[in-house]
């Protein structure tokens, strides 16, 4: 019993769920030796809502054989034992007795001599507990919940269609749909909280500082001009009500109810969402820029928040991508665009200038519409003064007026987005560890997850102001570094970018690959692309039985055998 309370106090002072809160960790009233306890134990957890169980035994497999044969609970069992007992040998027994099992996929085992430990596997171990528990929070947090698509397919993009049997199968989360036209009817009939309206329209006249207008100067044919239907001078109104309310849809309000309105008042019970936008809305109203990007950052004009994860054009693969980022991280998702790749040659040629330092051997170009947390802008500072992005229960009102100040507002550029708004623009100066991720599904295998782990970079005047300038200056930029490994994917930066899915992508703080590799082995989704070392992963134990040369190909069929989660 000491074991287990041992770990529930590492799992609980680690550990938060994204809302903040500590992770609970609930302990059998019992020891279990037989069947009778298993039994005992499964039915108090069945109460708990438990997602996953941790056994620990300090006597080998002998203690493990009495299970909780419970098909979709996560299992990590460890063992820490004296030399003398031959754990490495009884357990390989137990788990070739498990792998006979229908739901052998969801068991994880660590294995340590008592003897034989060090500082250095006490920590390995630690690590491991941490990250199975890390990523049993992550899918116990988004099961039951939805995806709210607000409109359909963006502009015929294949990641914008929503298919509602992948989101069910693997993530146990209900797809939703809400017409764009929703918002519009809000607006007109005013369904929205006034004092809050007030309150943050005031926020944003005070804190999202206009930045340049790309539009000054032109001379937009009539198709143009007789599009924007609401006045330059009223989008932030627009935009300020607008975001209110698709909050409002997805997570609901009570001060709704007490308006009357109580189905809107309801929400979707959201874990993330997407917009379409472009083109049904934008061609004559504002765009959804700044709700996307203060939707996805950790705090807005009430303070710190959780970040929602809430994707461009409706992009509901990358979506999913920051969903699974920030559940694991939790830092903001930033959505970029994985605009270009530029050798070390080409930007030399172009600037005049060579990279070095960390870009040395090439860099590529993140951006997007104008649509990125604002925590991207690695403006907020952690123990040492770096440029960092945090957990929003560590945003500091210092940190939120860092990102602000960081970033400005430029108009809509009108030649694509007829209907004005306002895109985030800042340039993310600070060199920090980041992970890029991105989900794609390909016919007949079903998603695919891909990493990278890398480094966002600081690149000189000379070079930034040039290349910036190519696609569009007013949106926000990102410069991405991977870390190469010589071989594969990763033998160097072009191949990192040739061998990406999309043209979209997700960052989250620090180097975060591994947690994301045990949480898709967890989901049944093979891992087709990453840079992170062998001894960082962790995942299911009967993997290795898939083949221990080829681990990718193992991951894959692994995978296809045991199928989605809920499906």
């Amino acid at each position: 019993m000491g074991m287990a309370e041992a770990a529930a106090k590492l799992i609980e002072g680690t550990l938060k769920y994204p809302d903040g809160t500590p992770v609970q960790c609930i302990i059998s009233d019992t020891t279990i030796g037989g069947g009778a306890e298993a039994a005992k134990c499964a039915e108090q957890f069945s109460k708990e809502n438990v997602t996953a169980t941790l056994s620990v035994t300090r006597a080998g497999a002998t203690a493990l054989k009495p299970l909780i044969w419970t098909r979709r609970l996560l299992r990590l069992y460890g063992a820490l034992t004296e030399q003398s007992v031959p754990v490495l040998f009884t357990l390989p027994l137990l788990w070739r007795r498990m792998h006979r099992k229908v739901f052998l996929h969801s068991q994880f085992m660590v294995t340590m001599y008592r003897t034989l430990m060090t500082v250095q596997s006490l920590q390995t171990l630690q690590k491991r507990f941490l990250r199975f528990a890390r990523s049993s929070v992550a899918i116990g947090w988004m099961k039951n919940k939805s995806y709210v698509n607000l409109g359909g397919i963006a502009m015929g993009i294949a990641g914008s269609y929503c298919n509602a049997d992948m989101f069910q199968n693997y993530f146990g989360i209900r797809a939703e749909w809400v017409d764009m036209t929703e918002i519009v009817r809000r607006i007109t009939l005013e369904i929205y909280d006034h004092d809050e309206y007030d309150k943050a329209f005031k926020w944003v006249k005070e804190n999202c500082k206009e930045g340049f207008d790309l539009n000054e100067g032109k001379n937009f044919p009539e198709i143009i001009t007789k599009s924007k239907v609401v006045p330059a001078d009223k989008d932030w109104e627009f935009i300020t009500k607008m975001t209110i309310i698709i909050r409002d849809i997805l997570y609901g309000n009570k001060k709704l109810d007490e308006m009357g309105w109580h189905e809107e008042a309801l929400g979707k019970n959201a874990i993330a969402g997407g917009f379409q936008g472009q083109r049904n809305w934008t061609d004559w109203l504002p765009n959804a820029d700044f709700t996307e990007a203060i939707m996805a950052s950790t705090f807005d004009w009430n303070g710190p928040k959780a970040p929602t994860p809430f994707a461009t054009e409706n992009d509901t693969l990358n979506g999913v991508a920051m969903m699974l980022g920030t559940l694991v991280s939790g830092s903001a998702p930033c959505f970029h665009d994985v605009r270009t790749y530029w050798s070390p040659e080409a930007c030399e040629r172009v600037t005049g200038v060579k990279p070095d330092g960390i870009a040395q051997n090439g860099f590529i170009h993140l951006i997007n519409s104008g649509a990125t947390a604002l925590d991207g802008s690695g403006a907020s500072k952690n123990a040492n003064d770096e440029g960092c992005m945090k957990p929003f229960w560590e945003m500091t009102q210092d940190d939120i007026k860092a990102c602000l100040n960081a970033t400005d507002w430029c108009r809509a550029n009108y030649e694509y987005f007829r209907g004005g708004g306002f895109s985030s623009h800042f340039r993310c100066k600070a060199e920090m560890p980041v992970t890029m991720l991105r989900v794609n599904v390909v016919d007949g295998i079903g998603p695919v997850l891909q990493l990278a782990e890398g480094y966002t970079a600081d690149l000189p005047d000379e070079i930034h102001n040039t290349i910036d300038k190519r696609t569009d200056a007013s949106w926000p930029t990102t410069w991405f570094v991977p870390n190469l490994t010589g071989e594969g994917a990763f033998k160097d930066v072009y191949s990192v970018m040739a061998n990406w899915g999309a043209n979209h992508g997700v960052t989250v703080y620090g180097h975060v690959g591994a947690d994301i590799i045990t949480l898709a082995s967890m989901l049944r989704i093979p891992v087709n692309m990453h840079n992170v070392s062998d001894d960082r992963i962790f995942r299911p134990h009967c993997w290795s039985s898939f083949g221990t040369e080829d681990k990718q190909s193992a991951d894959y069929r692994a995978c296809a055998t045991y199928g989605p989660m809920y499906k």
